[in-house]
């Protein structure tokens, strides 16, 4: 009896594998094709824009990374841009011959200026340790003195969300309001401080605590969110243990954050669906509709040649594709521009425009109204809207194996009769244009889709004086 016991222990395991693995290669063999259907009448309501947020790392010290790129940025439409290396890289903290410290703004301005001219808002990651504060003199030490970096956050937070503050000659008021401030930036990682949310020396609670009682001495601002815990991933004892300190003390937090990079579409999906579980204990329902945010997230958090190609955009399209129907309140795409070599940023040094970011300006089509399709499939899937007499949409044939390649039947259904025009637009910039007739309400289209490849198609109808 003992050994069929012991037998089944160690069997048992391997048959699920088998049993997954066997599931995965069927999967794989036996993926079901797309057979796009789009119903006009079928209204999702608005076409969400909690993806249309970018983030920018510190790649140059002592370079407006922005300032190159600014049209292209506006292209984009982002509602935020995140920046982080704030303190470190612009020389904002200094002391005077008492040893008081000292606060210039003024390269920092820059950058925050050209955020505001790429026609979004700023989203600051709070840090790192200026080394004047730093108790060991690194950017990740923690400070000498607790009520500096107090007084730190106090000061950033007037000059950015100030009611009297006036930025790029011409940015107050409105602009001014709902800027987020988040403490840290991957504080679990050990090239960032190695924070410890379990207590001792460099305990991430205290930096927050501290960090939420400068926010709280803040005079004379708009309205602003304070909040993290910005780790590597989600992790459940990082948001529980972090939500418990600060029910425990009383403290604010407005917006949850984390990061997330993976190869796997649906993983940022997945990211929602764990913290939703990990709030459902009756003693985090006050948290549970707190926004929540993807401050960075990508392919790979670390440089990958694919970042750059239409594998990359295919990914980028795929995943936005999966979220968009989440509760997200922002998803920071990472990153805007690439230091002096490539990267992850959609745009290189210079400028230049990569697969990624016109996978972008391709969503950004996406205009009006939702319209919901059916029959996406294993590799191939989309989004559609509706705006006035235009049905756009987009399709994504993604696959890390670089082997699908699909002829996806694409059916409009209950048109108006009458003469449309059908615009097909290619990452590469190609076009097919069609002139099409419609009696009963159809329109039909075959469009080929090799693997990675993503599509736009315009639907317009031709309304004759």
């Amino acid at each position: 009896m003992k050994r069929r016991l012991l037998l089944l222990i160690i069997f048992l395991p391997l048959l699920f594998v088998s049993i997954f693995l066997g599931y995965q290669l069927y999967s794989r063999a036996n993926p079901i094709k797309a057979n796009i259907v789009i119903d006009s009448t079928q209204i999702a309501g608005p076409v969400p824009d909690r993806w249309k947020a970018l983030a920018q790392g510190g790649e140059e010290m002592g370079v407006r990374m922005l300032q190159n790129v600014i049209p292209q940025v506006a292209e984009l439409y982002p509602r935020y841009i995140r920046i982080d290396h704030i303190y470190d890289f612009y020389d904002v903290v200094g002391r005077d011959t008492a040893g008081q410290l000292t606060f210039n703004w003024t390269r920092l301005d820059e950058t925050v200026c050209d955020i505001y001219h790429a026609g979004a808002k700023p989203f600051f990651s709070l840090g790192y340790m200026p080394p004047t504060m730093s108790e060991d003199g690194s950017l990740i030490g923690k400070p000498k003195k607790w009520n500096e970096w107090s007084l730190l956050v106090q000061k950033t937070i007037e000059h950015y969300s100030g009611i009297n503050t006036r930025l790029c000659g011409q940015i107050y008021g409105q602009w001014l309001t709902d800027i987020y401030y988040e403490v840290w930036n991957e504080p679990d990682l050990e090239s960032f401080g190695k924070w410890s949310i379990y207590g001792g020396n460099k305990d991430y609670k205290n930096l927050y605590r501290v960090s939420v009682e400068g926010a709280n001495q803040a005079k004379n601002v708009y309205r602003f969110l304070i909040g993290g815990p910005v780790t590597t991933a989600p992790y459940k004892n990082w948001l529980q243990r972090f939500l418990d300190f600060t029910t425990e003390n009383n403290l604010r937090v407005d917006f949850l954050s984390w990061h997330h990079y993976s190869k796997n579409a649906n993983d940022f999906v997945d990211d929602m669906h764990k913290i939703n579980d990990w709030l459902s204990p009756p003693q985090y329902v006050k948290y549970r509709l707190l926004p929540k945010i993807i401050s960075e997230w990508g392919f790979d958090s670390n440089p990958n040649p694919i970042a750059d190609t239409n594998t990359g955009a295919a990914h980028t399209v795929a995943s936005i594709r999966n979220f968009i129907e989440e509760n997200f309140e922002l998803a920071f795409l990472f990153e805007i521009k690439d230091g002096l070599s490539p990267r992850w940023g959609i745009l290189r040094n210079k400028g230049e425009k990569t697969p990624r970011y016109y996978a972008l300006r391709m969503l950004n089509a996406l205009d009006g109204n939702r319209i919901k399709l059916s029959g996406e499939g294993t590799f191939v899937t989309g989004l559609a809207s509706i705006n006035a007499e235009q049905i756009d949409l987009l399709l994504v044939n993604y696959d890390l194996d670089n082997r699908n390649t699909e002829s996806v039947p694409i059916t409009y259904q209950k048109l108006f009769n009458g003469n449309y025009s059908l615009s097909v637009n290619y990452l590469d910039g190609k076009s097919i244009n069609y002139n099409i007739k419609t009696l009963n309400g159809l329109i039909t289209k075959e469009i080929l889709m090799p693997p990675n490849s993503v599509v736009s198609l315009k639907l317009k109808r031709i309304i004759v004086p």
